[in-house]
């Protein structure tokens, strides 16, 4: 089971990558307590973690959803073919990500809305595709959703630095600029009302311009918060940040209060590259909060049973 209904909306999970990420626990979280990790192993091993390489597993998917007649994608992966030297494991892959989105009923030109919660490789790749030898977007109806700080930031005309390093260089080039140059690209600030069940809000501290998008439908929640967790270790322990995020007190205080939010409003937390059943229920637990269900998705350790490669 790929989708999922809340409310009005259907969520349906297409996938690009599961797997290892050749970061250990230490290097991806480096200030996560060394005890979490065994205190949990049942928990973690294997859709989060690799037992026998100690590699952190993470899964690279873009959650489609259908709301108000629209066809909305949120994050758009790592992409085909594109060139990243200093990020190997998503350097000029050749997947079937295309075919799994028809798949699941939809065209490129089916695509109403695209949503980057920030601007990192792994959440842009399928922005644009290779037509013969220019970038050019790959969904070419769509109103590209894009915080307009993360836009700022990783142009590399501003010439900021990141703690990344040149981790998303080539990025800004082959799978942002032509999405703009186009004029597809529409670049928010603060807050942005999609419809009457969707709404994106900054969340900064893993990039600048980090969002969330939420879900209020019917009775039901969701919030889609991209980066702001990347293992149930950052919900046991959430002040646990990634070696990714830009300013770790900021990263901590988002984290702390939409997983807060989430947990007073039973409120589905929908991470971009979270392994198992992709989306968790939490609650609190005194100063900490717990993972108190999975959402009804099948677990990813089944993605052998799809194409990844083309």
């Amino acid at each position: 089971m790929n989708t999922i209904t809340l409310g009005d909306v259907t969520v349906t999970r297409v996938r690009e990558y599961f797997g290892p990420v050749d970061l250990t626990p230490e290097t991806f979280f480096p200030d996560s307590p060394a005890q979490v990790w065994e205190e949990h192993r049942a928990m973690l091993v294997p859709e989060f973690l690799d037992d026998r390489t100690r590699s952190v597993n993470s899964a690279i998917q873009t959650w489609l959803l259908r709301s108000e007649g629209r066809t909305i994608l949120v994050d758009t992966g790592v992409g085909n073919h594109k060139d990243r030297p200093y990020a190997p494991v998503w350097s000029r892959r050749d997947t079937r990500f295309l075919d799994d989105l028809a798949r699941a009923g939809v065209r490129p030109e089916d695509v109403d809305i695209v949503i980057n919660t920030h601007l990192h490789v792994d959440h842009v790749g399928w922005n644009t595709y290779l037509d013969g030898r220019t970038w050019v977007p790959t969904f070419p109806r769509a109103t590209y959703l894009m915080p307009k700080d993360d836009f700022d930031f990783w142009n590399p005309e501003n010439g900021h630095r990141s703690v990344f390093g040149r981790g998303n260089q080539n990025v800004f080039e082959d799978s942002v600029a032509p999405v703009h140059q186009a004029g597809q690209a529409l670049l928010w600030e603060g807050s942005h009302r999609i419809d009457a069940n969707l709404r994106l809000d900054a969340a900064p501290g893993h990039t600048p311009g980090s969002s969330v998008l939420t879900l209020t439908s019917g009775t039901d929640r969701a919030v889609f918060v991209g980066d702001l967790l990347h293992s149930p270790v950052q919900v046991l322990e959430p002040d646990t940040n990634s070696c990714f995020c830009e300013d770790p007190a900021q990263a901590r205080a988002t984290r702390r209060k939409v997983l807060g939010w989430a947990a007073d409003h039973n409120a589905l937390v929908v991470p971009a590259h979270l392994g198992g059943h992709g989306a968790a229920q939490v609650a609190r637990e005194g100063s900490r909060f717990a993972v108190r269900g999975w959402a009804p998705f099948a677990p990813n350790s089944d993605y052998s049973e799809y194409s990844e490669q083309g």
